[in-house]
């Protein structure tokens, strides 16, 4: 099967790594002809990972080459790139499913991802994963899960034949909106759970936050009319508990800094040097809360810390006080 992932980060990477397991044809895109001129020049996937590049796995800048004759498009961009990147594959068949490996809503419009796919490329079928997946451990072959939120049998069938194997499980769900809720909300709670780290306080309070935003998540899932046992799948506590708990996650480590730190200097550095999408994802959950009306007093608090300088003690005292 001829498969094209969208992206070149570390986490498109493990996919196309995986999907080269199985025996699968890849075309990887990037914009960044530096990063792909090395990629080709060492056939190994450096400076991100050592690992080597099969033989199964061709990376170019060219995205009308990279989608050319494909079964399989995965988008594996940050979210803020996935509307830009779908501008530029029109035009595509309706019939080719696209599953969604990026984790964010829309800043500029708070649109879901799916829903930015389906405006733009008309897609029938569309799949969202999302799951306690580091890449690191994908790449290293570690048994792992993910939940697969599926629009039609077809992309069930699909993303299945591509990435299903021995040590990576998908358990279906038809959630679409509902898993990628679970999976943007949890790096903006990773941010809260590495405050608390940094602030030198230990698990029992980090997971008194998990607890709280399971029940927080659960009410924001049931008003965005999406499914509130969504929260119970692998995109959902086996996530959020995952990203909370490890330093592996950019979004625990930047809070980690927060919580350590009032260096503006050091907080920006950090933002810089580190892709961290639950910075990003922030904005789009507050505006899309303020939005449909809909209170979760755990994201305000987050946000007063991260963008509005609060002081990051104020969060145990939230957990403490919280109805």
């Amino acid at each position: 099967m001829n498969v094209s992932i969208i992206g070149t980060g570390i986490y498109g990477i493990a996919i196309a790594l995986n999907i080269a397991r199985n025996n699968h044809n890849i075309k990887m895109w990037s914009e960044n002809k530096e990063l792909i001129d090395n990629f080709q020049k060492n056939h190994n996937f450096k400076p991100l990972t050592d690992t080597k590049i099969p033989k199964n796995i061709i990376v170019t800048n060219d995205i009308k080459e990279a989608i050319k004759d494909t079964e399989l498009i995965i988008i594996a961009t940050t979210a803020k790139y996935v509307r830009s990147v779908c501008v530029a594959m029109k035009p595509i068949s309706k019939n080719i499913p696209i599953c969604i490996a990026s984790k964010g809503v829309e800043n500029e419009t708070c649109s879901f991802l799916s829903d930015i796919v389906f405006d733009i490329l008309k897609s029938k079928n569309i799949g969202v994963i999302s799951g306690p997946t580091f890449a690191i451990d994908l790449i290293s072959e570690e048994p792992c899960a993910l939940s697969l939120a599926i629009s039609s049998k077809k992309t069930e069938k699909i993303v299945k034949k591509a990435l299903a194997n021995p040590l990576l499980k998908l358990r279906i769900n038809h959630d679409l909106n509902g898993t990628e809720i679970c999976g943007s909300i949890k790096n903006v709670i990773a941010i809260a759970a590495g405050i608390l780290e940094g602030l030198g306080y230990h698990e029992s309070t980090r997971y008194f936050l998990i607890t709280e935003a399971i029940h927080d998540i659960k009410e924001l899932l049931k008003k965005l009319e999406c499914n509130p046992k969504t929260i119970l799948s692998f995109a959902g506590v086996g996530d959020l508990m995952l990203t909370c708990s490890t330093p592996k996650s950019r979004n625990y480590k930047f809070g980690v800094v927060i919580g350590q730190t009032k260096d503006k200097n050091a907080i920006e550095k950090y933002l810089k040097e580190n892709t961290t999408e639950g910075y990003y994802t922030l904005f789009s959950i507050k505006e899309l809360t303020k939005n449909r009306k809909i209170k979760i007093p755990i994201i305000n608090i987050i946000y007063d810390i991260v963008i509005n300088n609060k002081n990051p003690e104020v969060l145990p005292e939230f957990l403490i006080n919280k109805s």
